[in-house]
């Protein structure tokens, strides 16, 4: 396993992390929409990203699927399926960080 592609994989889960927390306070004020940090592999990012809870929910549905400010992609382990303005999703294809993305996934269902 790559060490570098688990690093960027990881660093990415901390930022969908961070997130989901903001996403939880934005619905506990009953927000239409939030300021979320950008899901991108670079630990120094430091972009927000103004975006509708529904788009956000959309984003999560898929476990693969990652918030990025435009131009944030890494064309060698995702591609942008979706071109929002103010930010763009990616889907991650790189074995290695979808393994690793999946596993830190916090929708995950917990086993019984």
């Amino acid at each position: 396993m790559n060490a570098e592609l688990v690093r960027i994989a990881t660093t990415e889960a901390i930022f969908r992390n961070v997130n989901e927390r903001i996403a939880e306070s934005a619905q506990r004020f009953d927000a239409d929409e939030a300021e979320f940090v950008c899901e991108c592999g670079d630990r120094s990012c430091t972009h927000r990203l103004e975006t509708p809870l529904d788009d956000y929910e959309r984003v999560r549905a898929k476990p693969t699927r990652f918030l990025l400010a435009p131009g944030h992609e890494d064309g060698a382990i995702e591609k942008v399926v979706e071109q929002r303005g103010r930010f763009q999703v990616v889907e991650k294809f790189e074995r290695t960080v979808v393994a690793t993305v999946r596993s830190l996934n916090p929708r995950k269902p917990k086993p019984a």
